[in-house]
């Protein structure tokens, strides 16, 4: 999407107090304009899927499209106020799941891109020895255990990530919970970098396992929680009916196994589990790996995140929770898409 200055008035016009009229939109806007460039405007914003239009004659008005609420931009700014304060959903959105099931996520040049990078992935891999292709599986999967856990809340460094992985020995000034994650991390990704075809069908049932191998010895349940769960940073409460949440885990993965492009499947895995969150902890965590999962299936490069700065990820996150808007989160994979082929099976 991209709109002139004029256009992203005419947007936030519409934000604030749609749906509206054209008699009212040209009578608030800051700067005198025609009807005649109004109207072009609003065609082409409707051609862009910006704003929906409704009714007829002078009877139409224009709202903010499904589509532009998905991908609109993201700003800082947004969360320089309260939780309380954002105007963010706080409840489960059940029409989110059959939304992005009519969309493609990423755009024909995005799709391209992406290609490029798991051709170039693919290319990588076949020119390296057996030798090198261990040394460089073992060494994403250290920089991706050690991101993820660090997006948890884990102090342990790469490098002690590193040593606790290849000398089995542990960080003296770090507890006992950190190392048991991060082994958990290593032992779930040994795991799918041998069985690469596992998640070729996502299914409800190998959610739990890789949950259940994330949460190997932290006391944590690993069924499908029945109770209520809050999330740090926002007003958003997600679904606590074991019911609806199994039934809405089976919807995604549904959704996920029609779509025929890797890195979508691999980019709605990521925020969605999340959005669900249908353990009592871990969620994220398990959205990490089954996105691993399935970019392996497709025969792509997994995301380590090396490069994200957590605070960026989880705001990013909570954007997807409170306005179900995926953009910020696509910046996210489309740039650590190309950090993984640039940076790994060289």
């Amino acid at each position: 999407m991209q709109f002139t200055n004029r256009q992203q008035a005419i947007i936030t016009l519409i934000q604030e107090n749609q749906p509206i009229g054209i008699s009212a939109i040209k009578a608030q806007l800051p700067d005198p304009i025609s009807t005649q460039t109004l109207n072009r405007d609003l065609a082409d914003l409707v051609a862009q899927n910006a704003l929906q239009k409704l009714g007829k004659g002078r009877a139409t008005t224009y709202q903010i499209s499904s589509h532009y609420q998905l991908f609109a931009p993201f700003s800082d700014q947004y969360f320089l106020q309260d939780p309380d304060q954002r105007g963010g959903a706080t409840s489960f959105n059940f029409g989110i799941i059959p939304l992005l099931s009519d969309i493609a996520i990423f755009t024909p040049h995005e799709q391209q891109e992406l290609a490029q990078y798991q051709a170039q992935y693919q290319h990588n891999r076949s020119q390296l020895s057996a030798v090198l292709r261990k040394k460089e599986t073992e060494r994403l999967t250290i920089e991706l255990s050690w991101k993820s856990a660090q997006i948890e809340g884990n102090t342990y460094s790469l490098l002690d990530t590193e040593r606790l992985f290849q000398e089995q020995q542990a960080a003296k000034d770090k507890t006992a919970e950190e190392t048991q994650m991060l082994l958990n991390h290593k032992s779930t990704l040994q795991y799918l970098w041998k069985e690469q075809d596992v998640a070729k069908t996502l299914t409800v049932r190998l959610l739990e396992e890789i949950h259940s191998l994330l949460m190997e010895d932290l006391g944590i349940n690993r069924n499908i929680r029945s109770r209520s769960v809050g999330i740090t940073g926002t007003s958003y409460r997600p679904l606590d009916n074991e019911f609806q949440i199994r039934e809405q885990l089976e919807a995604m993965c549904q959704l996920i196994n029609d779509k025929d492009n890797v890195f979508e499947k691999a980019l709605l895995a990521l925020v969605l589990i999340s959005y669900i969150q249908p353990f009592e902890d871990g969620n994220k965590r398990t959205g990490r790996m089954i996105s691993t999962a399935l970019l392996l299936a497709g025969d792509a490069c997994p995301l380590s995140y090396r490069s994200v700065d957590s605070l960026d990820y989880k705001k990013s996150m909570l954007f997807f929770y409170e306005q179900n808007n995926i953009g910020a989160f696509k910046k996210i994979f489309l740039e650590q898409s190309q950090f993984g082929v640039n940076n790994y099976f060289l």
